[in-house]
């Protein structure tokens, strides 16, 4: 139940474990249903505060224990939990969370890195909102080399499906002849973004691994393992920490 806005009366019964919504709504009608000491009607909502009775017994809400998990995704697999097609689905790797949690945006099958996953829908939407531009850290190795006026256009924006991609952070970490290390980094979080970002420019990805999410870093994880991410860490997702005007 959210912690502000009121929910119907049926859906929170139903969220209490107690019936269905529709056998919700026969107790309801039945007049075995009441809020705050008054017979509740059909249409009724129910706000934090309230108590709630079936039969003269209370209703409470139960405590959801939430989960916040970071994954180090290797590549080959898909960002969903389930897939008609048989293709390896990121589920496999967190089916031993042992509570139900989904993953906090996507990459792509032959991306690789950090990946958030929750059971807590408020935190994700928060996460993933574009007003709160949590940033995201890529470690991008490219073909064949890469020139200033490429490094600009990547940093200021390119135009992808009549629209040009928000500004971002690029600079070189890493060259040598036929390949160079970019670390990028963006908060935008279109389809397959960085690829088509480098591509519109003339670069080949050869590698694109995901390396930190807001203020946490995914460290020394072993690909396809996971953890639970601390109370300081689930705060911190949603920091973007600046160094000089610079998000590091």
């Amino acid at each position: 139940m959210d912690k502000k806005e009121p929910v119907r009366l049926q859906k929170f019964i139903s969220q209490c474990g107690i019936a269905s919504r529709r056998k919700a709504e026969e107790l309801i009608t039945q007049g075995k249903v009441k809020i705050n000491g008054k017979t509740a009607v059909l249409g009724d909502k129910v706000n934090p505060d309230d108590k709630v009775y079936i039969s003269g017994k209370r209703v409470v809400m139960p405590k959801k224990k939430y989960r916040y998990i970071m994954l180090n995704k290797p590549r080959g697999f898909i960002t969903t939990m389930n897939d008609e097609r048989g293709r390896k689905c990121v589920a496999e790797l967190v089916q031993d969370v042992g509570e139900r949690v989904y993953p906090i945006g996507r990459l792509d099958k032959d991306s690789e890195g950090m990946l958030v996953f929750t059971n807590d829908g408020e935190f994700a939407n928060k996460v993933m909102h574009p007003r709160n531009s949590v940033y995201k850290y890529y470690r991008v190795t490219v073909r064949p080399d890469i020139t200033e006026e490429q490094l600009i256009k990547l940093e200021t924006g390119v135009e992808l499906d009549g629209q040009k991609t928000a500004p971002a952070i690029v600079h070189v970490v890493h060259k040598e002849p036929g390949r160079v290390v970019l670390e990028m980094i963006l908060h935008e979080g279109k389809n397959r973004e960085i690829r088509r970002m480098c591509e519109a420019v003339g670069l080949e990805v050869a590698r694109l691994r995901r390396t930190q999410i807001g203020g946490v870093k995914m460290g020394m994880l072993k690909q396809g393992d996971w953890r639970d991410l601390t109370e300081k860490e689930v705060k911190n997702l949603l920091a973007n920490p600046l160094v000089n005007g610079r998000v590091i």
